[in-house]
């Protein structure tokens, strides 16, 4: 069962690390580390340890070409930068589930490049399968209950969902030529060196990885050191489920990966439910079940297309 549906299997197990990662995230940030420097250290970690590894193990595998060095760089700087420096950007103008739901839009850019510029055949249960999954974010988010939209959020949300989308489908191309673990340290890299040069290193708030940090919800009553949460932002939060979602969209599909990452919310939710106390509605739990659907129809869409 694993084997064949190894890609499903990867990029959901992906989506729940990345969804346990926000809890621990809005801890650290909770405590007074920016969003960029947070972005900063999950990017830098993430480069020093995969890079040393896969540099002292496997180095003939970082060879490249000048040709292909430009492709490496966008898909660092858009899939490992730009896509979490605007998603804090729309969060900070907008209400968290809006620009979420704006955020995911991901797959229906995909969807469009593919049959209108590509000229590629899409199934028609895989539009299905968007609007579904699309629907049950929204009941999710209940967006009716949001204020009015600031223009630079909106923007910036929306633009999040075409970098989202160049993410998937530059990942798509390159897994076609490239090993993933290789892929990752130069997205990593070329992240890092951008913020950087934005950000000097000597300028970093060393004192976030000795400071006392709150669990918060649940777990209220206990504190740990900055680092023990850094370090599962880097290595489980990070590093993994990078390398698991982009092994799974090597044996999938650009939109097929695209729309599994639409679980992220649901998956969210219920961690707030079990850690922060947070609960969720019957109309969330409607749009729950929807994009599960949503994301079932999707795979379903795949099969048929091949």
């Amino acid at each position: 069962m694993f084997t064949k549906f190894k890609g499903e299997i990867l990029t959901l197990l992906g989506a729940i690390l990345f969804s346990f990662n926000g809890i621990v995230a809005k801890l650290i940030l909770t405590d007074g580390v920016s969003s960029m420097r947070l972005t900063q250290v999950r990017c830098g970690g993430a480069f020093i340890i995969l890079g040393g590894y896969i540099f002292l193990r496997y180095r003939e595998k970082l060879r490249t070409t000048m040709a292909e060095l430009p492709h490496l760089a966008i898909y660092g700087v858009v899939g490992f930068l730009a896509v979490q420096a605007l998603y804090f950007v729309a969060i900070s103008r907008l209400h968290v589930s809006i620009a979420l739901i704006m955020e995911f839009t991901a797959p229906i850019w995909i969807v469009i490049w593919l049959r209108y510029v590509k000229k590629k055949y899409v199934p028609p249960l895989m539009w299905i399968a968007i609007f579904m999954a699309f629907s049950g974010l929204v009941l999710i988010a209940q967006v009716w209950k949001g204020s009015t939209l600031d223009p630079i959020g909106v923007i910036a949300a929306l633009a999040d969902g075409i970098m989202l989308a160049t993410f998937f489908l530059l990942g798509e191309k390159l897994t076609a030529k490239r090993d993933v673990e290789s892929l990752m340290v130069y997205g990593f890299g070329f992240a890092s060196l951008v913020l950087a040069i934005t950000m000097p290193l000597w300028s970093f708030p060393t004192e976030i990885f000795t400071q006392s940090m709150n669990l918060q919800g649940r777990f209220a009553a206990y504190n740990v050191s900055g680092w023990v949460l850094i370090a599962w932002v880097i290595i489980m939060g990070t590093i993994v489920p990078y390398l698991l979602v982009v092994n799974g969209l090597k044996l999938l599909s650009a939109s097929t990966s695209s729309v599994m990452g639409m679980s992220e919310p649901v998956l969210a939710g219920v961690f707030a439910w079990l850690w922060l106390s947070e609960n969720w509605g019957t109309i969330q739990l409607i749009g729950g079940v929807v994009v599960i659907t949503g994301i079932v129809l999707a795979d379903k869409a795949r099969i048929a297309a091949h």
